[in-house]
């Protein structure tokens, strides 16, 4: 158990941010959020605001997919089921650009701006969050094809990776894998989550892994392990910290490529001994930054309270909010959010 308490210094943003534009986004975080900031995402506006749904367009335009038969209308979010198009063998299944290296490279030329203008901390990355191919493809494509569909987008998305660790500088780039899906899965609680893929979750692992492989090594890596945010609440509560825990180790210990940090979530109502506890059992490498999403709309006594239960059983962590701060939130909500994080953490010495 961790004997001394601290206050954090570390605020970690985790990638959907409800501002009007990118502008927005670096000029409000960097100016409230300082040099607690280690790295800054773009905040994912426009069409990007709802996470993976902007990928629903990217499949359904692809001659290799069409609506599926048998599942018309299977998905929470309401969109048409995918499945391999007639006479289309799946070995066959192919897709080019995503979308998210090219919004990386327009996006890093703000983030220079805005470096130079001083809103931005020196040292601070630009960070690229990118969900994990099972995430994209679960949620979109029925069945037996979903596997097939999932591996050929795992292609598609390391080239991705490959494109945007071309195009911006290592030394000012993050890339953070969005855990979700697999995190629902990983947690048991809602069977309906679970694929046709045997061993699910051995293939988690292996699937994180792999997709981690290909970052360079001088490019930050990290993880948000999350529990959804459909319309502003998780799929699923966790009963305590545990399942995250135990990801997070397997994670830490599958993953060649240095982990800068990792990050979990933290339900708003709780702030009780029995969900921190399990957190004395991460095995995390030293030089990885924890993060805990304890920051909600709540304002910074109840943060406090969340903090101070947490140093209970692990020190030194960074703040956050527990997943993106896009849904059902407006340009007014998130300025307070942000201002709550400020409140409830100390900001370094330059």
């Amino acid at each position: 158990m961790a004997q001394a308490e601290t206050v954090p210094d570390k605020v970690h943003l985790v990638g959907s941010i409800a501002l009007p534009t990118v502008n927005d986004v670096f000029r409000q975080a960097g100016t409230i959020l300082g040099r607690r900031l280690k790295r800054i995402p773009d905040g994912e506006p426009g069409g990007r605001r709802l996470w993976i749904s902007w990928q629903y367009p990217v499949l359904r335009a692809s001659p290799y997919l069409r609506v599926s038969p048998n599942q018309p209308r299977e998905s929470a979010t309401g969109h048409f089921m995918l499945s391999i198009a007639d006479g289309v063998k799946p070995a066959e299944v192919d897709f080019g650009e995503l979308g998210y290296a090219r919004e990386a490279r327009t996006s890093y030329q703000d983030f220079l701006a805005a470096r130079e203008r001083g809103e931005i901390a020196k040292g601070v990355r630009f960070q690229v969050c990118l969900p994990t191919p099972m995430a994209v493809i679960a949620a979109f494509c029925a069945g037996p094809d979903m596997v097939p569909i999932e591996k050929a987008y795992e292609t598609a998305m390391i080239r991705e990776v490959a494109t945007l660790c071309a195009a911006i500088p290592h030394r000012d780039l993050s890339v953070q894998w969005d855990v979700c899906i697999e995190m629902i899965m990983w947690d048991g609680q809602i069977k309906e989550f679970l694929p046709p893929i045997p061993n699910i979750e051995k293939e988690i692992i292996a699937r994180l892994a792999r997709i981690s492989a290909p970052v360079p090594d001088d490019v930050e890596l990290g993880f948000h392990l999350c529990y959804g945010d459909w319309d502003a609440k998780h799929f699923v509560e966790p009963i305590d910290a545990a399942k995250m825990v135990t990801l997070a180790n397997e994670i830490a210990r599958a993953v060649k490529h240095p982990i800068a940090f990792m990050h979990l979530p933290v339900p708003i109502g709780r702030d009780d001994d029995a969900f921190f506890k399990p957190l004395a059992d991460l095995k995390l490498a030293p030089a990885t930054e924890l993060y805990l999403g304890v920051v909600h709309g709540d304002g910074p006594e109840a943060v406090g309270r969340r903090i101070k239960a947490a140093n209970k059983y692990v020190t030194g962590f960074g703040i956050a909010t527990e997943c993106g701060i896009a849904r059902l939130r407006t340009p007014e909500h998130v300025t307070k959010i942000l201002e709550i994080h400020a409140a409830s953490s100390l900001e370094p010495s330059a």
